[in-house]
Protein backbone atom coordinates (compact mmCIF):
# COMPACT_ATOMS: atom_id res chain seq x y z
CA UNK A 1 0.00 0.00 0.00
CA UNK A 2 1.33 3.45 -0.93
CA UNK A 3 2.37 5.85 1.81
CA UNK A 4 -0.03 8.77 1.87
CA UNK A 5 1.20 12.37 2.12
CA UNK A 6 -0.68 15.63 2.68
CA UNK A 7 1.10 18.50 0.95
CA UNK A 8 0.22 22.08 1.95
CA UNK A 9 1.81 24.63 -0.38
CA UNK A 10 0.25 27.83 -1.77
CA UNK A 11 2.79 28.28 -4.57
CA UNK A 12 0.92 26.35 -7.23
CA UNK A 13 3.86 25.66 -9.53
CA UNK A 14 6.05 24.38 -6.69
CA UNK A 15 3.18 22.33 -5.27
CA UNK A 16 2.56 20.62 -8.59
CA UNK A 17 6.28 19.94 -9.07
CA UNK A 18 6.56 18.34 -5.63
CA UNK A 19 3.37 16.35 -6.05
CA UNK A 20 4.50 14.99 -9.40
CA UNK A 21 7.94 14.04 -8.06
CA UNK A 22 6.56 12.29 -5.00
CA UNK A 23 3.91 10.41 -6.98
CA UNK A 24 6.52 9.30 -9.54
CA UNK A 25 8.41 7.78 -6.63
CA UNK A 26 5.50 5.73 -5.35
CA UNK A 27 3.75 8.03 -2.88
CA UNK A 28 0.06 9.00 -2.86
CA UNK A 29 -0.20 12.79 -2.46
CA UNK A 30 -3.17 15.00 -1.59
CA UNK A 31 -2.41 18.64 -2.35
CA UNK A 32 -4.05 21.66 -0.66
CA UNK A 33 -3.25 25.36 -0.82
CA UNK A 34 -4.55 26.83 2.45
CA UNK A 35 -4.66 25.97 6.12
CA UNK A 36 -8.40 25.35 6.37
CA UNK A 37 -8.37 22.81 3.54
CA UNK A 38 -5.38 21.12 5.16
CA UNK A 39 -7.12 20.71 8.49
CA UNK A 40 -10.26 19.39 6.78
CA UNK A 41 -8.19 16.85 4.85
CA UNK A 42 -6.35 15.74 7.99
CA UNK A 43 -9.64 15.06 9.78
CA UNK A 44 -11.15 13.16 6.85
CA UNK A 45 -8.14 10.99 6.02
CA UNK A 46 -5.23 9.29 7.68
CA UNK A 47 -1.81 10.33 6.39
CA UNK A 48 1.64 8.86 6.90
CA UNK A 49 3.39 12.23 6.51
CA UNK A 50 2.59 15.94 6.42
CA UNK A 51 4.58 18.42 4.33
CA UNK A 52 3.54 21.96 5.31
CA UNK A 53 4.59 25.39 4.14
CA UNK A 54 4.33 28.00 6.90
CA UNK A 55 3.14 31.18 5.18
CA UNK A 56 -0.14 30.02 3.67
CA UNK A 57 -3.67 31.54 3.67
CA UNK A 58 -6.30 31.09 6.40
CA UNK A 59 -4.16 29.34 9.00
CA UNK A 60 -0.38 29.25 8.86
CA UNK A 61 1.50 25.99 9.03
CA UNK A 62 2.67 26.51 12.62
CA UNK A 63 -0.87 27.09 13.88
CA UNK A 64 -2.09 24.14 11.85
CA UNK A 65 0.43 21.70 13.26
CA UNK A 66 -0.13 22.93 16.82
CA UNK A 67 -3.88 22.32 16.46
CA UNK A 68 -3.22 18.83 15.09
CA UNK A 69 -0.82 17.98 17.90
CA UNK A 70 -3.34 19.32 20.45
CA UNK A 71 -5.83 16.87 18.90
CA UNK A 72 -3.26 14.07 19.47
CA UNK A 73 -2.41 13.77 15.77
CA UNK A 74 1.19 12.52 15.83
CA UNK A 75 1.72 12.27 12.07
CA UNK A 76 5.39 13.08 11.27
CA UNK A 77 5.76 16.50 9.68
CA UNK A 78 8.27 18.28 7.46
CA UNK A 79 8.10 22.07 7.14
CA UNK A 80 9.19 23.75 3.90
CA UNK A 81 9.51 27.50 4.26
CA UNK A 82 11.24 30.65 3.10
CA UNK A 83 11.48 31.68 6.75
CA UNK A 84 15.10 31.14 7.71
CA UNK A 85 15.32 32.98 11.04
CA UNK A 86 16.17 30.88 14.06
CA UNK A 87 12.98 31.86 15.87
CA UNK A 88 10.77 30.42 13.11
CA UNK A 89 12.82 27.25 12.92
CA UNK A 90 12.74 26.83 16.70
CA UNK A 91 8.98 27.41 16.72
CA UNK A 92 8.49 24.75 14.05
CA UNK A 93 10.20 22.10 16.16
CA UNK A 94 8.48 23.38 19.29
CA UNK A 95 5.02 22.69 17.83
CA UNK A 96 6.04 19.18 16.77
CA UNK A 97 7.85 19.18 13.42
CA UNK A 98 10.47 16.52 12.72
CA UNK A 99 12.29 18.29 9.90
CA UNK A 100 12.64 21.77 8.37
CA UNK A 101 13.68 22.46 4.78
CA UNK A 102 14.57 26.04 3.84
CA UNK A 103 13.43 27.49 0.52
CA UNK A 104 14.68 27.54 -2.13
CA UNK A 105 15.61 23.89 -2.30
CA UNK A 106 16.01 21.21 -4.94
CA UNK A 107 12.82 19.09 -5.10
CA UNK A 108 15.06 16.02 -5.05
CA UNK A 109 16.29 17.09 -1.59
CA UNK A 110 12.74 16.90 -0.25
CA UNK A 111 12.36 13.43 -1.78
CA UNK A 112 15.55 12.30 -0.01
CA UNK A 113 14.19 13.51 3.32
CA UNK A 114 10.79 11.91 2.75
CA UNK A 115 12.42 8.59 1.88
CA UNK A 116 14.55 8.85 5.01
CA UNK A 117 11.48 9.44 7.18
CA UNK A 118 9.87 6.22 6.02
CA UNK A 119 13.11 4.29 6.36
CA UNK A 120 13.48 5.50 9.95
CA UNK A 121 9.85 5.03 10.95
CA UNK A 122 8.44 1.58 10.34
CA UNK A 123 5.24 1.99 12.29
CA UNK A 124 3.61 -1.30 13.19
CA UNK A 125 0.18 -1.73 11.67
CA UNK A 126 -2.10 -4.78 11.64
CA UNK A 127 -4.44 -4.89 8.65
CA UNK A 128 -7.57 -7.02 8.52
CA UNK A 129 -10.01 -6.73 5.62
CA UNK A 130 -11.15 -3.06 5.61
CA UNK A 131 -9.69 -2.31 9.03
CA UNK A 132 -6.31 -1.24 10.42
CA UNK A 133 -5.01 -1.34 13.96
CA UNK A 134 -1.98 0.56 15.24
CA UNK A 135 -1.00 -1.26 18.45
CA UNK A 136 1.62 1.28 19.51
CA UNK A 137 -0.92 4.11 19.44
CA UNK A 138 -3.94 1.92 20.25
CA UNK A 139 -5.86 3.30 17.26
CA UNK A 140 -8.42 1.36 15.21
CA UNK A 141 -9.51 2.42 11.71
CA UNK A 142 -12.51 1.24 9.69
CA UNK A 143 -12.49 2.20 5.99
CA UNK A 144 -9.61 4.63 6.72
CA UNK A 145 -11.62 6.46 9.41
CA UNK A 146 -10.67 6.27 13.05
CA UNK A 147 -13.17 4.55 15.34
CA UNK A 148 -13.57 5.75 18.92
CA UNK A 149 -13.44 2.83 21.35
CA UNK A 150 -13.84 2.82 25.12
CA UNK A 151 -11.27 1.18 27.38
CA UNK A 152 -12.98 -2.23 27.42
CA UNK A 153 -13.59 -2.25 23.66
CA UNK A 154 -10.03 -1.15 22.98
CA UNK A 155 -8.61 -3.89 25.20
CA UNK A 156 -10.68 -6.57 23.47
CA UNK A 157 -9.84 -5.16 20.05
CA UNK A 158 -6.13 -5.22 20.91
CA UNK A 159 -6.32 -8.90 21.93
CA UNK A 160 -8.14 -10.01 18.76
CA UNK A 161 -6.08 -7.94 16.31
CA UNK A 162 -2.86 -9.29 17.79
CA UNK A 163 -4.17 -12.88 17.59
CA UNK A 164 -5.91 -13.08 14.21
CA UNK A 165 -6.64 -16.70 13.34
CA UNK A 166 -6.04 -17.97 16.87
CA UNK A 167 -8.62 -19.02 19.42
CA UNK A 168 -8.47 -16.71 22.45
CA UNK A 169 -9.36 -18.28 25.79
CA UNK A 170 -12.31 -16.64 27.51
CA UNK A 171 -10.25 -16.00 30.64
CA UNK A 172 -7.93 -13.68 28.69
CA UNK A 173 -10.88 -11.64 27.45
CA UNK A 174 -12.33 -11.46 30.95
CA UNK A 175 -9.24 -9.50 32.02
CA UNK A 176 -10.49 -6.62 29.84
CA UNK A 177 -13.71 -6.27 31.83
CA UNK A 178 -14.22 -4.12 34.90
CA UNK A 179 -16.81 -6.54 36.31
CA UNK A 180 -16.11 -9.92 34.66
CA UNK A 181 -19.00 -12.27 33.92
CA UNK A 182 -20.19 -14.34 30.99
CA UNK A 183 -23.04 -11.90 30.35
CA UNK A 184 -20.78 -8.86 30.52
CA UNK A 185 -18.35 -10.47 28.08
CA UNK A 186 -21.11 -11.31 25.58
CA UNK A 187 -22.43 -7.74 25.77
CA UNK A 188 -18.94 -6.27 25.32
CA UNK A 189 -18.16 -8.52 22.36
CA UNK A 190 -21.47 -7.77 20.65
CA UNK A 191 -20.79 -4.05 21.05
CA UNK A 192 -17.26 -4.48 19.66
CA UNK A 193 -18.55 -6.43 16.66
CA UNK A 194 -21.19 -3.77 15.97
CA UNK A 195 -18.74 -0.88 16.25
CA UNK A 196 -15.82 -2.39 14.34
CA UNK A 197 -17.56 -4.93 12.03
CA UNK A 198 -14.96 -7.50 13.14
CA UNK A 199 -16.47 -11.01 12.58
CA UNK A 200 -15.60 -12.44 16.00
CA UNK A 201 -16.89 -16.00 16.44
CA UNK A 202 -17.60 -18.08 19.51
CA UNK A 203 -15.90 -21.48 19.58
CA UNK A 204 -18.17 -23.24 22.04
CA UNK A 205 -16.39 -24.50 25.13
CA UNK A 206 -13.03 -23.10 23.97
CA UNK A 207 -13.13 -19.33 23.49
CA UNK A 208 -13.45 -16.77 20.71
CA UNK A 209 -11.63 -16.17 17.46
CA UNK A 210 -11.18 -13.57 14.74
CA UNK A 211 -10.77 -15.79 11.70
CA UNK A 212 -8.14 -15.05 9.10
CA UNK A 213 -9.52 -13.04 6.19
Amino acid sequence: MKKKILLLEDEFELAETLQELLEENGYAVDMVHNGNDAIDASYENRYDLYIFDINVPDMNGLELLKSLRDAEDKTPTIFISALVDLNSIAKAFEVGAEDYLKKPFFPQELLIRVNAKFTQRQEQVIEYKNTKYFPDKKEFYLDEKIVSLGDVQLCLCDVFMRNIGSVVDKSILMDCLQHPSDTALRVALNKLKSTTTLPIKNIRGVGYTLEKS
